[in-house]
Parts: structure tokens; C-alpha cells; sequence
């Protein structure tokens, strides 16, 4: 190090200080830096201006980019603001999420009056927790459930829309109790019409309706319950199964059913129990079996010893269906659109009827909508697929308001 004060290390700084003014005669600093605007007569160019042509057609590009970014956010904000309201008409389900959305059916979109439609279809069960079917089926809690939903802002009445053989008497009296809740609560009508058939548990969900209308063909009745076939096999020589089923052969196979109501198990190809065993089941169908004729003598004014003794469990055309007063009259849809307005005081030029509907477009696949609240899904089939069918419904044991064979349903 040298002993030079002058040549001591100096502790760093990060910011130089300016050094002060020296006194005496400065050194040369070397050549000024080239300044143009420092020359004698120099003046700088004018910026140079775009052409007319170039300043509109940037101005109307920025115009057109801004407008499209515009567009964009607002196609975004559309989109999740038309989610966020599906959303909540949306319900996650035992069997699937399931949209509530309404679109008109009938009339035209901007009437001022509207009716509700509801839809019951297929096999009646109670609600998913009774499982799914081969075909479309009807869940009765949920049908309750929009009834019991709706007030007089949201109609003004109901129509039920019925096309069905019947199923569980749990479903189905779940209907026709939340009619009575739905009348006495908002003091509107509700109105039915049958477009193909209305049977056993059709006739018991409906039996408390205001009016009873079927199309031309449609056919009503079957007012009986059932249960089975119950099977017994005798001497069995070998057990075996597939991959759908169990098998079992023996020396005779035999099969019945229990019911009440006359003809009530037309068809049934095999026919053996213990009386112990006949008496109690026949016991259980006799207290249902009373309840179905209640109801529908009661809502439609026919005596029950007409019902029992000369009706019986049979489907009737509608010819006999009015005359026994299980229906008020015949019309074809259109028809009877007219009359439900008029019947509940509106003017059927400016009444619309609304009903469930599936999304529209890219909204339905992001939402997961697989099926109408309300309405059954199809259970899953295919290649390698086993169904698994309601036991609610195709179990041998299940005491039913149903018409005719089970096998659209079960297999």
C-alpha cells in the first residue's frame, strides 16, 4: 500500500458525487459532441403526416379492433351471467342433474296469461331413489314437488299432460295429493288430457284433477293393483346363470300373480301358494286396493260398487271411459288448449303454455343437464352393460298400479 494519503483506498459509493469546480486553467475535454440543432440556418423537418387515405384507415382500424374487443367481453359477460342464471334452474340428483328451464309449447311466446304443463309419462315411480328403467319414466316427489312449488304469480293453472301405464301407488298418489295442495293453496284448476293411454296409476295420479279430457283413441282405466309373478320350481335339476340372468331348470316351473281388481292379471301364461301366504298378500292388496277405488269415487263421482263389480280392472275406449265418468270429454290438443284457457278464465288468443325444456345448444352439454326434473332417465345399456333396473318397479314383491306387461320397462 502506499504511504501517499492521495493513493489511500476510498470506501465505495453507489452515487457519485459531482466533482467540484477546480480553479485555474481547465483541460481540454476533446471534441463537443455532434448537435445539429447547434449549426447556424439548421431547422429540423416537420414530422412527416400521414396520407388521408392512411389516417382512415387507422382510425377506422382501431374503431373496428375496439368495437370487436368490446364484443368479446360482452359475449363473455353474456355467457357467464346466462350460466349463472341456469344455474339456478339447474338441480344436482340422485339420477343426474336436471334442468327446471321452461319454453312455450303452445301459443305464442309474448302472450300476456299463461298455463303449466307438466309432463307424466311413462312408468310412475316415487322418485330416483327407486332406481331407472329400460324406458322414460316419471318421478311422482317431483312432480309433487314443482306443484307444491308453483303460485298463482307463476299461472294461471295446471295442465298435466298424461301418457302412462301406471307404476308405483306411492308415485302415484304423490300426484294426486299435491293437486289438492296445489287447488286449495292457489284456487286455480287443474286440468288433464290423455294422449294415448291413462291406466291404473294414470287414473289414480289424476283421479283429483278439475277435468278429465282424452284424445281421440286414448284409452282410461285398468283401476286395479298387482304384485308378482311369484316363482316356484319343483324338483330343480341343475342351476346355472348367463351373464343377464340366473338360470334354473327343473321339473316344473311355475309362475303367479296376486291381484285385485277383475282381469286384473289378463295374460299371466302360468299359474301355486300357501293360503297363509295368499291371505296376508291378498290382505296388503285389499287396503290399496281400497284406497285406488276411494280416490277415484270420491274426485269423479263414481259410485265404488260400480267400480268393484262392473268396471273392474278393465281399459276402456272413450266412449265407455265417459260414461263410467272416468273422463269429461274428448278433444285433440289444440282443441283442448283452448278450453283449459277458457276454462280458467283467460283468453286463448293470449295464453301461452309453458313446459320443461332442455337448454339450448353448447349450454346443455356444459351444464350436464341429463334429463327434465321430473322425468326419469333411461338406464345405461350397451355392449358389456348390465342394467340395473328398479327393483321399486321389476322386483317380484312390488305391489303396483300398472297396466299390462312390465317388460317395456324391465325387460
Amino acid at each position: 500500500m502506499s504511504d501517499n494519503p492521495e493513493h489511500q483506498d476510498q470506501s465505495f459509493s453507489p452515487v457519485s458525487e459531482p466533482a467540484p469546480p477546480v480553479a485555474g486553467p481547465q483541460q481540454p475535454q476533446g471534441p463537443a459532441p455532434y448537435a445539429p440543432a447547434s449549426r447556424p440556418g439548421y431547422a429540423p423537418a416537420p414530422p412527416k403526416q400521414p396520407s388521408g387515405f392512411g389516417r382512415g384507415f387507422g382510425k377506422g382500424l382501431g374503431f373496428a379492433l375496439g368495437l370487436g374487443v368490446v364484443a368479446i367481453v360482452a359475449t363473455v359477460i353474456a355467457g357467464f351471467m346466462a350460466i349463472a342464471s341456469l344455474a339456478s334452474i339447474t338441480l344436482p340428483t340422485a339420477s343426474g342433474t336436471a334442468t327446471t328451464q321452461l319454453a312455450t309449447v303452445w301459443g305464442d311466446e309474448t302472450a300476456t296469461d299463461s298455463l303449466r304443463a307438466i309432463d307424466i309419462s311413462g312408468t310412475i315411480m316415487a322418485d330416483a331413489s327407486d332406481g331407472a328403467l329400460l324406458g322414460g319414466g316419471t318421478y311422482g316427489y317431483e312432480i309433487a314437488d314443482m306443484l307444491d312449488g308453483l303460485t298463482v304469480e307463476d299461472s294461471s293453472g295446471v295442465i298435466l299432460l298424461v301418457n302412462t301405464p301406471g307404476g308405483s301407488i306411492t308415485g302415484s298418489r304423490a300426484i294426486a295429493d299435491a293437486v289438492t295442495r296445489y287447488q286449495d293453496r292457489t284456487g286455480q284448476p287443474v286440468l288433464v288430457h290423455v294422449s294415448s293411454m291413462s291406466a291404473s296409476g294414470g287414473v289414480y295420479s289424476t283421479a283429483t284433477a278439475d277435468e278429465i279430457i282424452a284424445d281421440h283413441g286414448a284409452l282410461v282405466g285398468s283401476i286395479g293393483i298387482i304384485s308378482g309373478p311369484f316363482q316356484r320350481f319343483e324338483n330343480v335339476t341343475a342351476i346355472g346363470s348367463t351373464i343377464l340372468a340366473a338360470g334354473v331348470e327343473a321339473e316344473s316351473i311355475t309362475e303367479e300373480y296376486l291381484s285385485l281388481g277383475e282381469g286384473k292379471d289378463f295374460g299371466n301364461p302360468m299359474r301355486d301358494m300357501t293360503e297363509a301366504e295368499r291371505t296376508q298378500w291378498m290382505e296388503m292388496l285389499s287396503f290399496e286396493y281400497g284406497q285406488f277405488v276411494g280416490i277415484v269415487s270420491e274426485h269423479r263421482g263414481i259410485d265404488e260398487s260400480v267400480i268393484v263389480n262392473d268396471m273392474g280392472a278393465g281399459v276402456f275406449a272413450t266412449d265407455q271411459a265417459q260414461e263410467y265418468g272416468l273422463i269429461d270429454g274428448v278433444m285433440g290438443r289444440d282443441e283442448f288448449f283452448r278450453h283449459a284457457a277458457e276454462t280458467a278464465g283467460l283468453n286463448p288468443d293470449d295464453t301461452r303454455v309453458d313446459s320443461l325444456s332442455y337448454p339450448a345448444g353448447f349450454l346443455d352439454s356444459l351444464l350436464g343437464i341429463e334429463r327434465l326434473y321430473g322425468q326419469s332417465p333411461v338406464v345405461e345399456q350397451g355392449a358389456g352393460v348390465t342394467p340395473s333396473l328398479s327393483t321399486a318397479i321389476c322386483g317380484p314383491t312390488s305391489v303396483l298400479a300398472h297396466h299390462g306387461s312390465l317388460t317395456a320397462a324391465c325387460g
